[in-house]
């Protein structure tokens, strides 16, 4: 027998059915999701937001997901590498403005240079912040000496994106060679835990061929995995990409948008103390799509401030927002977005996960 949803709401463990059940809600039921969530968040974690300055440094990447806009075979794109002199500009920005923490996100690549220049540039960013600013990083697949490198310099949150829990949707958002591998994938995942990594993944939402089952085991793989912070959003087409093809059988951006933000209440209601991460590409379907995921469950936000010139050149998908912002407009666009979800920004906090800690 079905038991009524707001019962459904208040159970310590959701089974699959359950979560299918949750991230089809409408209306009323809808409403009492993300009610539920919001008391969940103020309850574990407060109504605390953390800022994570981001510097997208390059779009120079080795790897070809079908679903990407910076993709190696796109000849198309503007390749760029900003000069480490200006990405530690941005650290400093980010250190002066109280972020606490910063992001280092770029295309994939895993050869000597690179490896010992991000070694190099996170030791560089704890010297010229005294050691204050935390230091998030988004690089992709590499060892687990690469990671252990990078650990032992500075970083200690790394952000690897299981994009789908199910190997075979996995397989078809991916070119079909050694180079991308979901075991691969679960494997880095692995390292970054098993090296003491504050160990973040995360889904797209709305993918072509994707069910509400494959979304519902994608919570519950984060769950088992013990993962300790999400950033997870929808998908959002691009047209230089071969799964543009597919763009007539997608649910409409609204109802993308609408599911991520059920995936995001779920997610905090089985996980109560992780740290989410209000995704930018919210904002590209909905101008205050990251308040309201603010508002139900999210308590990460991502400020971008990568500098101006380089920004168009990082589209993972398109009409991303804030390209044409300089930092400055974006710490003071952000300011404004949290207090209208009634949240109060962590200034100078490193905002680690509350998970993390327990887990340690």
């Amino acid at each position: 027998m079905n038991i009524s949803f707001n019962t459904l709401l208040q159970k310590e463990n959701f089974t699959k059915d359950d979560i299918v059940r949750l991230l089809k809600a409408s209306g009323e039921q809808e409403k009492a999701l993300f009610k539920r969530s919001h008391e969940v968040k103020l309850e574990h974690i407060g109504n605390k937001v953390y800022f994570r300055g981001l510097v997208e440094f390059s779009n120079i990447c080795k790897k070809d997901c079908l679903y990407c806009g910076i993709r190696a075979t796109n000849k198309e794109v503007n390749r760029y590498d900003i000069a480490n002199d200006q990405i530690l500009k941005a650290a400093k920005f980010a250190h002066e403005h109280k972020y606490g923490s910063i992001v280092l996100q770029a295309g994939e690549r895993s050869d000597p240079a690179f490896v010992s220049r991000i070694s190099q540039l996170l030791r560089d960013i704890k010297k010229i912040s005294n050691n204050e600013l935390g230091i998030t990083i988004s690089l992709g697949e590499q060892s687990a000496e690469t990671y252990q490198k990078w650990f032992d310099a500075g970083a200690h949150r790394y952000l690897l994106r299981i994009e789908s829990s199910n190997a075979e949707l996995y397989n078809k958002i991916h070119p079909n060679n050694e180079e991308h591998s979901h075991a691969t994938r679960l494997k880095c995942l692995q390292s970054l835990q098993d090296i003491g990594y504050q160990t973040g993944t995360g889904v797209m939402i709305g993918l072509p061929f994707q069910t509400y089952d494959d979304l519902a085991n994608d919570l519950l793989f984060m769950k088992k995995f013990d993962i300790d912070m999400v950033g997870m959003g929808p998908f959002i087409e691009h047209d230089q990409t071969p799964l543009y093809q597919y763009k007539d059988q997608l649910m409409s951006l609204n109802e993308r948008f609408r599911l991520t933000l059920r995936m995001i209440a779920v997610l905090r209601i089985m996980m109560k103390d992780i740290n989410i991460a209000a995704a930018t590409a919210l904002q590209a379907i909905d101008p205050l799509g990251r308040e309201k995921a603010l508002k139900i469950g999210a308590n990460i936000i991502m400020p971008n401030i990568t500098p101006t010139q380089e920004r168009a050149n990082y589209l993972l998908y398109q009409n991303k927002p804030c390209i044409d912002e300089g930092a400055d407009d974006c710490t003071n666009c952000m300011e404004a977005r949290i207090n209208m979800a009634d949240g109060e920004i962590g200034y100078g906090q490193w905002g680690d996960s509350l998970h993390y800690k327990s887990r340690h």
